[in-house]
């Protein structure tokens, strides 16, 4: 009688559903910087949380200042997105944070860096960045000139599942530091920049001989782009998110949720992540600033 009971209760157990665990994505929101609607750090991480809500299986955390209020939030996390100003400033290269990000790399976490964020110093981060995520912002390399970016071609990649072609005025940082020979790295989001990107003079941020001879060219500029890592882990770089009102674009805002699931390993839908963002949700969150709000401008594409 115990044996049938014990075979009953298996049949029982093998015959429920079997529920997989949730995806959990970690956002980091760099402190308040610049005026009002830019690098509107925590805004935009709360928005793209709010924006992934509808996806199946996927839980998000924001975490604010930085870093995350309780290091126990990294347990089980699939990716960490970090949003934040970059350089000297950047919260990653504070104290031994970096080493805390390495370890998580390390097992195959994957990492997601948006605008300014995409910027260690060459003398601390670059090569972990280049590794983590496939490039980077470097100094005297890289330059950060605001311009429209006119994306006319997407690749054939998850990331790009759904992405129409768009153009948006942005920070677009270009001619960015990549893996030698751009090793496992995917370019996601191109343009040619616009002669206008060299009216500056040469400076850390503002130009030297090799951008201006890239653009000279016309070469395209890569601004967004995948990485997978040895271990399987995976990165992206996406270097908009300067303008808050960009986050307004559904096809701009779709990419970047893409990647986001990408790298977290989760499922990008065919279509890609499909999103509303109103302009209530796009003048929400923002941090206290000095200076009046500019108007908000409808900025999804006409369908």
């Amino acid at each position: 009688m115990k044996t049938k009971l014990l075979l009953a209760a298996l049949a029982l157990c093998l015959a429920l559903p079997t529920f997989a665990a949730d995806t959990k994505i970690i956002f980091i929101a760099g402190r308040p910087s610049h005026g009002p609607l830019s690098h509107e750090h925590r805004a935009g991480c709360l928005l793209l949380a709010k924006s992934l809500s509808g996806v199946k299986g996927i839980v998000t955390e924001v975490h604010t200042n930085g870093w995350v209020s309780d290091e126990k939030a990294f347990e089980g996390a699939a990716a960490v997105v970090v949003y934040s100003d970059g350089g000297g400033n950047h919260p990653f290269l504070k104290d031994d944070k970096l080493e805390k990000i390495g370890a998580l790399m390390k097992k195959g976490v994957g990492l997601g860096a948006i605008h300014y964020a995409v910027e260690p110093t060459t003398a601390k981060g670059n090569a972990e960045f280049r590794d983590w995520i496939g490039g980077c912002f470097e100094t005297h390399w890289s330059v950060n000139p605001h311009w429209d970016g006119d994306f006319k071609m997407l690749p054939k990649h998850p990331v790009a599942n759904g992405v129409k072609p768009f153009k948006t005025n942005d920070e677009w940082y270009f001619h960015m530091r990549f893996r030698d020979g751009m090793k496992d790295v995917t370019p996601i989001l191109s343009a040619v920049a616009p002669a206008t990107t060299m009216n500056r003079g040469d400076g850390p941020h503002s130009g030297n001989p090799a951008v201006r001879e890239a653009v000279k060219s016309g070469a395209p500029q890569h601004v967004m782009w995948v990485a997978t890592r040895a271990g399987g882990g995976r990165g992206f770089g996406f270097t908009g998110g300067h303008n808050h009102l960009g986050w307004g674009n559904a096809d701009q805002r779709k990419v970047v949720l893409n990647g986001i699931l990408w790298i977290a390993k989760a499922e990008v839908p065919a279509g890609g992540v499909e999103s509303t963002v109103t302009q209530e949700d796009l003048m929400a969150n923002l941090d206290p600033k000095g200076g009046a709000k500019p108007p908000v401008k409808k900025t999804e594409p006409k369908q």
